[in-house]
């Protein structure tokens, strides 16, 4: 049951500031003080510098933050479904904040994920690193002795806390090292959105779910409390399945973003009172941080500048002990969040005029995947189709970290339009091996779709439209977004 945890930090972030220090209010646990002198390879973690890393988690729980069950009536109402006793973190983002505050990266870590579980459990999806821990911990109590279920319950939950994050530095191969903490459910979801009277989302097309109880029309719409929680929780009938989802969650969070900065939310008193009574039912942080003065810090953090990305993971394969799951290089991951976490350089600005040279039609375009992205290949070669160019072929290339688009010589022009095709963000390289009238793309790691929402390459401004694929869309808090 996915749950937008990053939703709850980026709105409460200002709305603390201005009413005051309630850190006292806030449920805690000690997820970086417990292990603060060791990292996910047992060497001394570094102290917390001017960067912030968040780990932002989302849980399956039927309880509220204070271990409180909720209601038959509650989760009727959210389409909770029966607890199974697994506690899963469906939802889990790395948010990177730089030294000065300014932007942000979110990166999200597909559930499904198939990679190594920190602390000897071995290859399993990604979220059920809490879960085994915690379940392996409570029993390593009980048989010692231990019958205060209390204790079990708070001391289970946390082992488990520690290895999910233990295993998402892991994955980043020491290039973050996670400072904070944050948790929500269900609940919490659920009373965040209906306090902030609903945000606005668009949908490429209908669509209807039984499971999570989604039924949504096409196109803009507000939603809030239920509905919401159905929005970012659906998979079924996606065609990128949960990845599709993870870009649901992510258009959200900006979408929360936007709407806290552009309506007069900050400024109401009665309107942060709901929304911050709403956060302390089911919300949990790390210990130590003090989030009045971490609201202050992050003033300068503009909606517009929250980008939001997802990790490389492969076609979808099937394992014997965990059924269907994402493949993850390692190698691959690794780089791509030490780029997104050490490129303070502003994106590359999409050109903004048109080149001279041959028409679309004209242009053969054969896209390669070099990002590790499933089907970032084929969506790119659709996108590239729809605007006139020729069909080639889509194919796997060999992995890069940057975009770039080959040529034959003498035909500069032809890859000059399929770069302002491309958002602009690619590099054009002369290869005599391109017949000509054709062109190559190597989509690398650093490709994020053209933003629609650019008078200058669509006219409904303000709306990306997001092919149907389940690569990252250039997702940001500025301006709403259509997704699946």
């Amino acid at each position: 049951m996915a749950l937008v945890s990053a939703a709850v930090l980026v709105v409460t972030w200002y709305g603390w500031y201005y009413l005051g220090n309630i850190d006292d209010d806030i449920t805690t646990t000690d997820v970086i003080a417990s292990s603060v002198t060791e990292d996910a390879d047992g060497v001394p973690r570094k102290p917390l510098d001017g960067a912030v890393d968040i780990l932002l988690v989302g849980v399956d729980s039927r309880t509220d933050a204070q271990g409180n069950p909720l209601s038959d009536e509650v989760l009727a109402l959210l389409n909770g479904g029966v607890a199974d006793g697994t506690l899963n973190t469906d939802t889990m983002i790395l948010v990177h904040i730089p030294q000065d505050g300014t932007r942000a990266v979110a990166i999200s870590f597909p559930r499904d994920a198939y990679v190594e579980i920190a602390d000897g459990f071995g290859k399993h999806k990604l979220n059920s690193a809490m879960a085994r821990q915690k379940n392996e911990t409570a029993q390593r109590l009980r048989d010692n002795g231990v019958t205060d279920e209390a204790r079990i319950e708070l001391e289970s939950t946390l082992a488990g806390r520690v290895t999910l994050r233990k295993t998402i530095e892991g994955l980043t191969g020491g290039a973050i090292t996670v400072d904070r903490y944050a948790e929500v459910n269900l609940a919490s979801f659920y009373e965040v959105t209906k306090a902030l009277g609903g945000v606005e989302v668009c949908l490429t097309n209908p669509t209807r779910d039984r499971d999570s109880g989604a039924n949504f029309p096409a196109g803009r719409q507000t939603i809030a409390g239920a509905q919401a929680l159905s929005f970012v929780r659906q998979r079924g009938g996606l065609p990128g399945g949960d990845l599709d989802r993870i870009v649901r969650q992510q258009v959200f969070i900006g979408a929360l973003a936007r709407k806290v900065l552009s309506t007069g939310t900050l400024t109401d008193p009665a309107a942060l009172s709901g929304l911050l009574d709403a956060v302390k039912k089911s919300v949990v942080i790390s210990e130590g941080w003090n989030i009045t003065e971490f609201a202050g810090q992050m003033q300068g953090l503009a909606s517009g500048n929250i980008e939001f990305r997802t990790i490389p993971v492969g076609d979808p394969m099937d394992t014997w002990t965990d059924g269907n799951v994402l493949p993850v290089d390692p190698a691959q991951v690794r780089q791509f969040i030490k780029d997104l976490a050490t490129d303070n350089s502003p994106s590359k600005a999409p050109a903004t005029t048109t080149p001279v040279g041959p028409p679309p039609s004209a242009i053969t375009v054969h896209v390669y995947n070099s990002a590790g992205v499933a089907r970032m290949a084929a969506s790119v070669l659709d996108m590239l189709v729809q605007q006139g160019f020729g069909r080639g072929e889509a194919a796997t290339g060999t992995y890069a970290d940057t975009t770039s688009v080959r040529y034959a010589p003498g035909e500069r022009s032809s890859a000059d339009r399929v770069i302002l095709a491309l958002g602009g963000n690619a590099e054009a390289v002369e290869d005599d091996s391109v017949p000509r009238g054709q062109v190559q793309v190597y989509v690398g790691a650093d490709y994020a779709p053209p933003d629609q929402s650019d008078p200058a390459s669509a006219g409904d401004i303000g709306t990306t439209t997001v092919p149907t694929t389940t690569s990252t869309p250039p997702i940001t808090a500025d301006g709403v977004v259509c997704v699946n």
